[in-house]
Parts: structure tokens; sequence; C-alpha cells
């Protein structure tokens, strides 16, 4: 028999490879000849760098670069120097995690910092880089991460302008003469869930600006400088900016990101497949044993179990959930396509206790599991 183990984290109490530690003690307690198989998934939010890890087996790279606001911060991202993929979150540098709610200001904020990221990466001999663009506390449509990699964004003086999201209005042209020359041989692989247009109701700053400390009028002006400076993309580099779903993720870093860096943009969790190769790794699996927190209605349709079920169909594995807290029922199971379902809170009476001691309940619901399929 083979199993695969493929869960989510258990947010707050058990990480996804702590999931599959003790899912595997119970199953061989039972089961003990069974072929296991650990693949931890995420879709691009936290913790998705220590399960990127698990398949990179990269170093962890710290450096200084600049903030959102052009302060000095240590940043870290992964590099695995035997396949030269590293592995960068924008919010290491330029995320809202780094800035107090009083500083934020996503109009005079930068993505200078993930520019820098990206550079030291190329210059330790990187050839692919995936980018994960959640979590910014930016609006200057990655013009700040252009400029560090040697794109220069020109005003009607001929003056370049600071990369800040002011500016975007401001520039006519953009000067590609002095990019880093070994960019154009890294392949980049962005991994964005959003798909909002650039600009207008539905764009980065209608949408997302006032969360990282714009007004009213602050969102009228970015909305009105990603829309002029969409023209100047367009003009440069032959597209419709407007038409590109996900161009206006992370203040714009989704367009930024196909222009300037020639990037796919694909689900946080394709990417962890592709990286887990995890389509060929669940070959002959009988079953598929996911994790979650919280099953419900809200869950089924998050990424990282819609795209584990999805793989599960293609092969006709069956699929069983071990989770926190179940709030579904059985004809909603089914129709998703989740066979078998445990819940933490069938073994405990208490939040707190299921908590603390989830890896022990976990490790009982994989026994009892285990002696309902042999």
């Amino acid at each position: 028999m083979k199993i695969v183990l493929a869960p989510d984290k258990f947010k707050g109490s058990l990480t996804g490879l702590e999931f599959c530690n003790a899912v595997h003690k119970g199953l061989l307690k039972v089961i003990p000849k069974t072929e296991v198989v650990f693949l931890p998934m995420a879709d691009g939010g936290d913790g998705t760098i220590e399960v990127v890890n698990y398949y990179l087996l990269g170093e962890r790279i710290q450096l200084q670069v600049k903030n959102p606001l052009f302060q000095n911060t240590l940043a870290t991202y992964l590099y695995a120097s035997d396949s030269k993929i590293a592995f960068i979150e924008m919010t290491e540098a330029s995320g809202l995690k780094l800035l107090n709610p009083s500083e934020l200001d996503c109009k005079n904020a930068t993505t200078f910092g993930t520019g820098q990221l990206i550079l030291d990466a190329i210059n330790r001999g990187a050839k692919e880089i995936i980018l994960g663009i959640g979590g910014s506390a930016t609006n200057d449509c990655g013009i700040g991460m252009a400029a560090a990699l040697g794109y220069r964004f020109l005003d009607k003086r001929d003056v370049d302008v600071f990369p800040i999201g002011t500016s975007l209005s401001q520039i006519v042209t953009i000067d590609d003469s002095q990019v880093n020359k070994e960019l154009k041989n890294v392949k980049f692989k962005i991994a964005c869930d959003v798909t909002n247009p650039l600009y207008g109701k539905n764009g980065a700053a209608y949408i997302y600006a006032k969360q990282k400390g714009a007004t009213e009028k602050d969102i009228e002006f970015l909305d009105k400088g990603l829309e002029d400076f969409s023209k100047v993309l367009d003009a440069k580099f032959k597209i419709q900016s407007q038409d590109v779903i996900g161009a206006g993720a992370a203040g714009g870093m989704g367009i930024a990101s196909k222009v300037f860096l020639k990037g796919e943009l694909i689900s946080g969790i394709r990417l962890i497949k592709d990286l887990a190769q995890f389509d060929n790794k669940i070959k002959n699996a009988n079953w598929i044993i996911t994790g979650e927190g919280k099953l419900d209605e809200q869950t089924l349709s998050g990424k990282t179990i819609q795209g584990i079920i999805d793989s599960a169909k293609q092969n006709g594995i069956k699929v069983a959930a071990f989770c926190g807290m179940l709030d579904l029922n059985e004809e909603q199971l089914k129709a998703f396509g989740i066979s078998y379902t445990d819940t933490v809170l069938n073994y405990t009476n208490t939040i707190e206790d299921a908590m603390l001691k989830s890896a022990v309940y976990v490790t009982k619901m994989a026994e009892k599991f285990a002696k309902s399929i042999v």
C-alpha cells in the first residue's frame, strides 16, 4: 500500500512537516510495511518558505537591503546552489510586516529591496527564481524592484524619478540600457493568486492601498499613477497591461514581474506542486491524507486543498482529511471528493488542549484511519 501525506499547516499548532511525522508514526503502528510519501504543501502564504526548503534544500541567505521606506533592514531568501534555484518572498524586503501601522504610507513606499534580493540571487548564479508577491506595503508598480536591477525611469526632463508610487505619473521613458546583463538568462516564476487588474475600481490602489496606509485622496492619486504608467509600459513592451490577469497584485508587482522580469504568474499551490513533483510522486498511491486546521466551506475554496484534490481525482486516488475542526456534512465532503475525515476535537473537549497536543491526537487519528483500511 502507498499513502501520500500532503497537508497544509495547522495554523498555530503544527507545521506541515510535523503533521507528516505525526501521521507517519500512527500509520506505522498499524500497517508497518506501508510506503509513506511526505509531500507537505503550501499556497504561498505564511509558512511557505519552510515547505519550499523541504524540496529545495537551500541555504538561507541573509543580507541588508532597503525596506519599503528606504531604511536598512535584514532580509532572508533561499538559494539552492546545486539546482541554482532561489526562492524570494517580497514581504521580506517590501512587506507590511516590516513597518508599524503608523508608518504605513504606500504612496511613498518602494519595492527596491525586493530588487536587491533578486540581484543578489543572480550574482550568486541563480538560473531560476521563484518570487512570492503577497503581503507588500507598496504601490509603486514594481519600479523600485526594477530600478535595483538597472532599469531607469525618466521624467519629461530626462531625469530619473524616485522609485515610489508618487512618481508613476511623472514617468515618460523607460531606459533599459543599463539592466543587469544576466537578468535575461534567469527564468522567473511568480507566485500570484490575485486576479485584480492594474487600475480601476478593482485595481491595485482601490482594493489594497487603504490597508497600506493610503487615504481616499491617496487612492485616487495612486490609481491615476498606475493608469498613466500603464500607457508607458504598453508602449515600451507592446502589451495591454490592463488585460493581464493579476497585474494589480502587490501594488502592481504582478505586471512588473511580467514586463521587467519576463516572469510567469502562477498560483502558489501550483508552484509548490511543481517544485515537489507532486503529480509524479503520487502515482499509484492508494490514499492521499491531507490536513487543515479547520475544514469548512471557505477551506474547500482554498487553493491548497483544491490543488491536492484536483490531482487526486486525475489519478483516481482517495482523499482523507485530518483536521482540527470540521464544519461540513457528509454530502458536502463527498461532493468535493473527500472520502474520509476525522478531527482533533473527536479526541479532546477543549480547543486549548487540541492546540497544545495536536501532534498526539493526529497520531491517534492516523492509527484509527489505518485500522479502517486494512
